[in-house]
């Protein structure tokens, strides 16, 4: 796929740009240096409890990490003299990996759910959008709160404002005004956050 984008790109005359792309994008993507892969000279080495060993010739640091049966990583290149570490890189790996899935496995995302009021809205049905906005709001979800006016209502936004705030009290024990009404157009909107923990 990428050949086929250069392809393109070198027929456009978009080449060196293309390729300075290409370039950001394989070193944002490159992993740790490991094993024979470093070349530099010498290195300070750390080891696989986290001693420090000294700075020595790379030679020196990949017998050390032969001789354990582990793998000498580059882990801080910028460093002078680089810092290299010994350790199962295959383990590391493996770990960070699922330190990862379980990272997102943990992670909540907050949706936006939204109840749509009236502005001549019987108590039933304000009730019922109640409800659905606290059940919203105990599951950790924000909800987007709006009114639609139609015609002549327009000439009454105070209306409008009157029944968020209302709306809002209702609403006090679980979630919190994020956004006060605004009028967008014919509709006035407001955002109502969870007090709920992010689980």
């Amino acid at each position: 796929m990428s050949a086929f984008i250069c392809f393109l790109g070198l027929a456009n005359g978009a080449g060196p740009y293309l390729k300075k792309a290409m370039e950001v994008l394989s070193i944002s993507k490159k992993e740790l240096l490991i094993n024979e892969e470093i070349r530099d000279k010498e290195v300070r080495l750390v080891g696989e409890n986290s001693e420090q060993l000294g700075i020595l010739p790379l030679a020196k640091a990949m017998q050390i990490a032969t001789e354990k049966n582990l793998d000498l990583v580059k882990i801080a290149p910028q460093a002078v003299p680089p810092v290299c570490r010994i350790m199962d890189y295959g383990k590391h790996k493996f770990e960070q990996a699922k330190r990862e899935k379980e990272a997102r496995k943990n992670q909540k995302t907050v949706d936006i759910k939204e109840v749509r009021l009236s502005l001549n809205i019987d108590t039933h049905d304000f009730d019922t959008k109640l409800k659905n906005a606290l059940k919203f709001l105990k599951n950790g979800d924000k909800v987007k709160v709006s009114i639609r006016f139609r015609g002549r209502e327009m000439a009454h936004p105070e209306h409008g404002t009157q029944i968020m705030k209302r709306f809002a009290e209702a609403c006090e024990e679980y979630g919190a005004v994020d956004r006060l009404p605004k009028l967008e157009g014919r509709s006035m909107v407001m955002f109502v956050s969870s007090k709920q923990p992010v689980k």
